[in-house]
């Protein structure tokens, strides 16, 4: 029979819990997104070029426009305010992220387990194929470059695993067994 609680242990506050150490979970529960110090860097300069460069000009752009008359059957001053429109939401949009970022420098990690940032070598089990990715970001994700978001299936499914591990991943066309040939922070 469960007994009921003493007025002292239903007073107390509930015991805290160890923080969660891996990053695709703790960037839901804090709202901060991980970030490589390059990742931030690049999202810094296009804020910068956005607007040292690219709102001025779109700003001449529109006052040219409006030199040549009627605006409502102006092509280049309905066009300058439309680029003008995408120019300040991408800087609203930058700022609001850069809010939330928080800055992980993977060169420091010592850790054996694949974390935020490592680059992971991957050998496909049936072709023998050779991958190489990193894991980043949601804003530094660029496939062309390998580098993988840490919310994207393969990197959830490679996240605090060792090399030498073999590991089913869920890819577009099914599944896939892959080894983690090896584990590299820069």
């Amino acid at each position: 029979m469960a007994r009921n609680p003493t007025r002292a242990e239903r007073s107390s506050p509930p015991p805290v819990q160890a923080p969660i150490r891996s990053f695709h979970r703790k960037a839901g529960m804090d709202g901060r997104i991980p970030i490589t110090r390059r990742g931030y860097d690049a999202l810094k300069s296009e804020l910068q070029t956005l607007m040292s460069k690219e709102r001025p000009a779109i700003q001449k752009a529109i006052a040219e426009a409006r030199a040549h008359g009627d605006l409502r059957e102006n092509a280049e001053y309905h066009a300058a305010k439309e680029k003008q429109s995408f120019i300040e939401g991408r800087i609203q949009e930058i700022n609001a992220r850069m809010a939330q970022l928080h800055i992980v420098e993977p060169g420091q990690s010592r850790s054996d387990q694949i974390t935020f940032g490592a680059v992971v070598t991957l050998a496909f089990v049936e072709t023998e194929e050779t991958l190489h990715y990193q894991i980043v970001g949601p804003d530094e994700a660029d496939i062309k470059f390998n580098r993988i978001s840490y919310l994207s299936p393969i990197a959830r499914a490679l996240i605090g695993r060792r090399s030498g591990e073999v590991v089913l991943v869920r890819v577009p066309k099914g599944e896939v067994e892959v080894e983690i040939s090896a584990i590299r922070y820069e």
